[in-house]
This record gives C-alpha cells, structure tokens and sequence, in this order.
C-alpha cells in the first residue's frame, strides 16, 4: 500500500497564512500612514486602510511588522533547512521563464499543485526579496536616527520612504497576481488549507527486491 504526503507541510501552510495576515494589515495600516503625509497627489480611501487614524494605524503596522519579522524568519530558516527553497525554487533561468511566459500567452502552461513552473518560481523569488527590502526601508522610516546606516544606505528619510512605498506596490502587486491566479484555478486552494495528498514516489525494482 502506497503512503501519502501533503503536497504543502504544515509548517508551510501555517507561515503561509500568517504571513497573509501580517502583510495585509501592514499594507492596510500603511495606507492610513501614508495618508496622514502624502508625498504623491492621491491618497487612499478610508474603507481600505486599517487604523481609522494615524495614531492607530503606527499601532497596527508596528505589531504586524514583528509578527513579519519572526515568522519571515521561520520560513528562510525551515525553507533553506528542509530544502524547500532548493525543490520548488530553484533553479531559475531566463530562458525558462521565458518559455513558460509565451506559453502562458498562448494559454498552454500546465499547472500542477504543489509544482511551481518558472515565471511563479521567479514571482516567489521577487516578493521574498521585495519583503526584505520592506522590512529594511520601513525600519530606516521608524528608526532615522537609531538606525542612520540604514537611512543612509537608502538615501536618507525621504528616500526611504520612498523605497518603502515602491516596495509595497510590488508586494500589493503580487498579491493582486497571487489572488487572480487562484480565482482562475481554484483547485490549488484547499491543498493551502489541508495540505493535500501526493503519493510517494514509488521504489526502484532493485530497492524492492532488497
């Protein structure tokens, strides 16, 4: 009789959500920060920030900033430990991307659960390195003067606003990518919530006869 594993483990799966929760509110408390200075002509709707006002906003962005950090953390450590990163990563080329971009144009790009092809491999990637860079930006905004290297390897406060906001446009643009592609295949959903099941590869003839 053949074993099963999940398609998504559940350490994955419960870093996956929490860092959902984390980010969404700390682009939701973002937006109202944002809105209590400007430095672009457009602010954002009240319905879509968190907060209600700035004072409340610094509140939430601070405590999802933590919760970020430390399971952001968890998921490089388990990712590079477990080799996660090194399976469903990796490797990357620009040839493979652009394969699975014109096959993706041409609506033949194969999609298995629990198998990432090129273009989402590279997306992983990119909000990974997005979420750091947030995470440093937006450390340089809060702390200038504690943390002047930081501000300084930006560009100073403004400039790291500046950093801050062009990488949450980025995150907010994976996400939009990320929801749209799940809308279009529902069936990868429930494995983010169960985990799923693939069976193990079956054993050489050779293993077997041992």
């Amino acid at each position: 009789m053949r074993r099963h594993r999940p398609i998504h483990p559940l350490p994955l799966r419960v870093m996956h959500w929490l860092n959902a929760v984390a980010i969404i509110t700390l682009i939701g408390s973002g937006w109202e920060i944002y809105d209590a200075s400007p430095f672009l002509p457009f602010t954002f709707p009240q319905w879509a920030t968190i907060g209600q006002w700035l004072g409340g906003a610094i509140a939430w962005h601070l405590a999802a900033i933590w919760l970020l950090m430390l399971n952001g953390l968890a998921y490089l450590a388990w990712g590079t430990a477990s080799g996660h990163f090194r399976r469903k990563l990796l490797p990357v080329t620009p040839r493979a991307v652009l394969r699975d971009i014109w096959a993706a144009l041409r609506l033949r790009l194969p999609h298995e659960v629990g198998v990432y092809n090129a273009v989402q491999r590279l997306l992983y990637l990119g909000v990974i390195a997005l979420g750091i860079l947030a995470v440093l930006s937006g450390l340089a905004v809060w702390k200038p003067v504690q943390l002047w290297y930081l501000s300084d390897l930006f560009g100073g406060f403004f400039d790291s606003r500046i950093v801050h906001f062009i990488a949450m446009a980025g995150i907010s643009a994976f996400l939009i990518v990320h929801v749209l592609l799940v809308a279009l295949v529902p069936r990868v959903l429930p494995a983010m919530i169960t985990g799923g099941r693939l069976p193990d590869p079956l054993p050489k003839m050779t293993e077997a006869a041992e």
